[in-house]
């Protein structure tokens, strides 16, 4: 089928601190020079949208890729997963960024753009989902799944309820009422945070997992930096965002007989003890992720953020430029540039070895 790119993007507004211009203080792309092509050989532009628990690697990964290509242009608008996977279907980007992979009624729809092949899935980018709180003078805050789940359902809703006090007999917790703080845009973090209650608390979290999140009377914030910024001037309040973004106050999470705080090295456990997901798409690495692991030193509560890229484009031109900055996000170097700038876990060489190789089937003969 023939396949369209067109020239304006639909809902993608000009994001002037992630355009292809990096500069700064800190300069996580020193000394990089990895690329899929011969250095300086490609020339165009590449659009793209999506997840914001992407874009300090995002910023990184654009700016790393300039000294590499600097004769491409590459443009990322952090409008959330949901935003990112629906502008991929309307043809207004040439790839996404979502912390959750196409449902099945999206790899459908996308096949109207991509091609009868679809859309293949990337994991780039893996981050625990952080808990942050706001209990001034407790340092460390433990919390069982189910506990966590009668929180955020909002059935315990008072920092000195016994079950939270149970875990917590250090600590003094305050007759403080809870303020859960929620994402209010339809969101891949959100999805993957209620796909843990579900799988390891379903008892105490009666919710489908989903995009949108599915409990009223919380405070709703936009994106990740608006939850952090709600829970981080709320007395009480408690939330869920993407670890790059959290420097404060985060609690430990129960696995198994432990409580294990987030570190980029804890989340690459359970990532490496997934599954591939059943998408339809030979060798596609989206992963059904192991949430109820008891390994210890694991953190349960991870996201794999993925780019999401069609399998065929009309330009063989602009094929050649999304798979090469894709290359260079997947390479050791382009890993290492996200860890370094949003602390992420890079993937692991088995991981980078099938990405590329996916990377490679992307065709820009439009069939």
């Amino acid at each position: 089928m023939k396949l369209h790119h067109p020239g304006t993007v639909v809902a993608l507004a000009t994001a002037a601190g992630l355009l292809l211009a990096a500069c700064g203080n800190d300069n996580p792309t020193a000394g990089l020079t990895a690329g899929a092509a011969e250095a300086g050989d490609l020339t165009g532009d590449v659009k793209a949208s999506g997840a914001s628990s992407q874009e300090s690697a995002m910023t990184a990964w654009i700016a790393g890729y300039q000294k590499v290509q600097p004769g491409v242009t590459v443009q990322y608008d952090s409008i959330g997963s949901g935003g990112g996977r629906e502008n991929l279907i309307a043809g207004a980007t040439d790839f996404a960024g979502s912390d959750a992979y196409l449902d099945e009624e999206e790899r459908q729809k996308v096949t109207e753009v991509c091609g009868p092949q679809g859309a293949i899935h990337l994991p780039v980018y893996i981050s625990p989902v952080a808990i942050p709180y706001n209990l001034e003078g407790v340092d460390r805050l433990n919390l069982r799944p189910e506990v966590l789940a009668q929180i955020f359902d909002q059935q315990i809703t008072s920092w000195d309820d016994p079950a939270i006090v149970a875990d917590n007999p250090d600590a003094d917790l305050p007759a403080l009422d809870i303020t859960v703080v929620n994402r209010s845009d339809d969101s891949g973090t959100t999805e993957n945070f209620t796909e843990y209650l579900h799988e390891v608390a379903p008892e105490a979290w009666p919710h489908e997992p989903g995009k949108s999140w599915p409990v009223s009377g919380g405070e709703a914030a936009a994106q990740t930096t608006g939850v952090v910024d709600v829970v981080t001037r709320t007395p009480g309040a408690i939330g869920y965002a993407d670890a790059s973004a959290v420097t404060g106050q985060a609690a430990a999470i129960g696995v198994g007989e432990e409580f294990v705080e987030f570190s980029p090295e804890a989340a690459a456990k359970v990532v490496d003890a997934s599954e591939p997901a059943d998408t339809g798409v030979e060798g596609d690495l989206a992963l059904e992720l192991a949430r109820d692991t008891t390994e210890s030193g694991a953190y349960p509560i991870v996201l794999v953020s993925y780019h999401i890229a069609c399998s065929a484009y009309d330009d063989p031109e602009r094929a050649a430029a999304v798979k090469d900055f894709l290359s260079y996000v997947v390479s050791e170097e382009g890993q290492d540039v996200a860890a370094r700038a949003a602390g992420s876990a890079p993937i692991s060489a088995d991981l980078r070895e099938q990405a590329l190789s996916l990377v490679d089937t992307i065709s820009g003969d439009g069939r």
